[in-house]
């Protein structure tokens, strides 16, 4: 006999406002009659009213895993098992998705059905980890799902204390904006990183992203503790006849308030025939410019990759961006990409030797001083690793010829 839809007063709340509920979806999936998971989610959806009545969460943690993996599976036991024994089990497979996100449909079709099978018909696409997330499986369920899942083709995400999924925008496949090849960059790490992605060993998490340009589709900057963003060195490529019927499209207040007056850096001005001078020399490649003229700015032919660390979210000392490593880096040919590659082992290295416990990479570079993380990587300072670029009005530069004394003293020390 199926089991009764719960009343869920407060989760009813949360459908009545003008933006699509999750709620919904979960109501959908409980009201599958004759689908294995229909019960299991008006279980779920009871313990989740609970939740919002006493404003407390009734997950715990635990140990669940798939064989010769020590990562990937995200274990949830509930509290409340007595009340709603049919979701007291509510596991979550991390999957590791292809490069720039595409699949067949074919691909999707099959997933969903494995997992309707196996769990609750909660897919996730995707989770801020940047993973396929299959939401809610029972224990005993978890190994057939994902031998099912791996028969794919499909390999397992990271968890844990270790490297994590990477991300990666659709790049040069659909992006005419992209400086490299994301999905051929985000293949290179990963595929050399397995071993730490499935057997977490280090102080805390890493993540990789890749995005092709500063648009930073992937948010790169702002959650990967190696961002690895798309840039050039030359001038933009200006088409000035573009330009002119874009003027001509917007009119010319219009064209300078989206465009010359939202440069940050004021790096652009409006000709008296509506051509656009471009200061390159100003220009710090934020996109804004490009997105509004796609016809008329493009990225420069110079094309390479910025490299940014530390990036990350709340926990501890507050949210940081990346800071900039390496300003800019060719990534053509298969020299560039072992360079890359070595270039991300030695930060993991550096990483899992330097890093305190449940610290983040930008945490630790808080702590020791990016200069002392830059001599530990063999990298040499630049004048465009900044974390503040043309906020302070002005700068004091007495003692500065000692400190270039002190530096280079150390260099010569250090090659000796």
């Amino acid at each position: 006999m199926s089991k009764k839809m719960p009343e869920t007063p407060l989760l009813d709340q949360l459908e009545s406002g003008p933006w699509p509920s999750f709620v919904t979806g979960l109501k959908r999936l409980a009201t599958d009659e004759g689908k294995p998971y229909a019960d299991y989610m008006k279980s779920l959806l009871g313990q989740l009213e609970k939740s919002y009545v006493t404003r407390k969460g009734y997950w715990k943690g635990g140990t669940v895993g798939v064989f010769g993996y020590g990562a990937g599976v995200i274990p949830r036991f509930s509290e409340v098992a007595d009340q709603f024994p049919e979701s007291s089990e509510f596991h979550t497979l991390r999957i590791m998705p292809a490069p720039g996100f595409f699949y067949d449909t074919k691909t999707l079709r099959q997933m969903c059905d494995i997992w309707a099978e196996h769990g609750s018909g909660l897919i996730a696409l995707h989770g801020q980890s940047g993973d396929i997330m299959l939401q809610g499986a029972r224990t005993d369920q978890v190994q057939p799902a994902w031998d099912k899942i791996n028969e794919m083709g499909f390999d397992m995400g990271g968890a844990g204390a270790g490297v994590r999924t990477a991300a990666s925008c659709i790049g040069p496949a659909r992006c005419e904006q992209a400086c490299y090849d994301t999905l051929k960059a985000h293949r290179a790490i990963i595929n050399d990183f397995t071993d730490d992605i499935h057997r977490p060993s280090l102080p805390y998490k890493m993540k990789f992203k890749f995005s092709g340009c500063a648009n930073d589709c992937a948010n790169a900057t702002q959650r990967a503790d190696v961002a690895i963003l798309g840039t050039w060195r030359d001038d933009m490529v200006v088409n000035q006849e573009e330009v002119k019927a874009k003027v001509k499209q917007l009119g010319r207040k219009e064209f300078i308030n989206q465009v010359i007056r939202m440069c940050p850096t004021q790096a652009l001005a409006l000709n008296d025939d509506d051509t656009l001078d471009v200061d390159n020399k100003s220009c710090v490649r934020c996109m804004h410019c490009i997105n509004v003229c796609t016809k008329a700015l493009k990225p420069g032919k110079d094309k390479g990759i910025c490299i940014l660390v530390g990036g990350k979210r709340t926990l501890k000392i507050g949210d940081l961006f990346g800071s900039v490593v390496i300003p800019f880096m060719k990534l053509e040919n298969d020299e560039d990409y072992e360079k890359l590659v070595e270039l991300a082992h030695n930060i993991l290295d550096f990483f899992a030797e330097n890093a305190l416990e449940h610290e983040r990479t930008g945490e630790m570079i808080e702590r020791i001083g990016l200069v002392n993380f830059l001599e530990g990587l063999g990298l040499d300072l630049d004048v465009n690793m900044i974390a503040q670029p043309r906020t302070n009005s002005y700068i004091r530069t007495d003692g500065w010829d000692d400190e270039v004394r002190k530096w280079n003293d150390r260099k010569t020390a250090a090659a000796e």
